[in-house]
């Protein structure tokens, strides 16, 4: 008679484990030809710690306070700099004098900025992608055109409190006044021709062409803004603190349009 145990079965030396029909050893999951699993589940890898459910790569919560947090901040701080009249205001007006030079050229740049020109290309983006999106049988095609979109209509329910707010005048050069805090036609440029390039990347076959399409997104912000401080139609700090602005909405566009391809 052998011993009673309470509690479940152990596994003896020599005997069979039960689903592992031709296993190599005792216990062991693999085959017996050392070839792996057919599905991919064994070689799945954990979620991570701490965030049961997500399919990498999902930006985490660095990623998230980085990408809004500091330019949030940026922004706050040179808002507050203006409303006080603070240091890094008068800083900003010797910048902008030994930087004004109006030219024609400067003139142009800056008219890049001007709704006239930025919003048609984003309408052109819009249009191509919800057109693309559609062919190819997406999920909710409308979705990233209609978000963009709407990311551009946020700029003025923005821009126009503030500039009432902070009241700030303009440079030498341009007619007497308030309401130059912060740049119109620089965030207007940045969320407009941005969310083109984030709109556009997935569509762009090649990584060289997704890299010009980043990078001529870029340019035509920075030349927009170099435009607006030589001619003297903005202070440095106004540009500088529609860029925070314009980076904390692209980047709100970017998460979403990022969290919904891995979802």
């Amino acid at each position: 008679m052998g011993e009673y145990r309470p509690g479940p079965p152990q596994l003896r030396p020599g005997r069979a484990l039960a689903h592992t029909t031709g296993a190599s050893g005792l216990g062991s999951p693999h085959r017996s030809d050392s070839r792996p699993p057919q599905t991919p589940r064994g070689a799945r890898p954990p979620d991570p710690f701490g965030r049961p459910g997500t399919t990498p790569p999902v930006p985490g919560r660095p990623t998230f306070l980085f990408l809004l947090g500091l330019p949030a901040l940026l922004f706050a701080l040179i808002t507050w700099q203006v409303v006080a009249d603070g240091p890094l205001v008068r800083a900003d007006e010797r910048v902008s004098r030994a930087l004004i030079h109006p030219d024609r050229l400067a003139e142009l740049l800056a008219d890049l900025g001007n709704v006239q020109v930025a919003l048609p290309v984003l309408a052109v983006a819009l249009v191509y992608v919800a057109l693309r999106s559609r062919r190819a049988g997406t999920d909710r095609w409308w979705l990233p055109p209609t978000a963009a979109a709407l990311l551009m209509a946020l700029v003025p329910a923005l821009i126009i409190p503030l500039k009432d707010l902070t009241a700030r005048p303009g440079t030498p050069l341009v007619p007497p006044g308030t309401g130059y805090f912060p740049s119109g036609h620089t965030a207007t440029a940045a969320v407009a021709y941005g969310s083109a390039a984030l709109l556009l990347l997935p569509w762009l076959r090649s990584a060289a062409a997704r890299r010009a399409g980043g990078i001529t997104s870029a340019a035509l912000v920075l030349a927009v803004s170099f435009g607006l401080i030589r001619r003297g139609y903005h202070w440095p700090l106004d540009v500088v603190a529609s860029w925070c602005l314009g980076g904390v909405l692209l980047s709100s566009l970017w998460l979403f349009l990022r969290r919904r391809t891995t979802t």
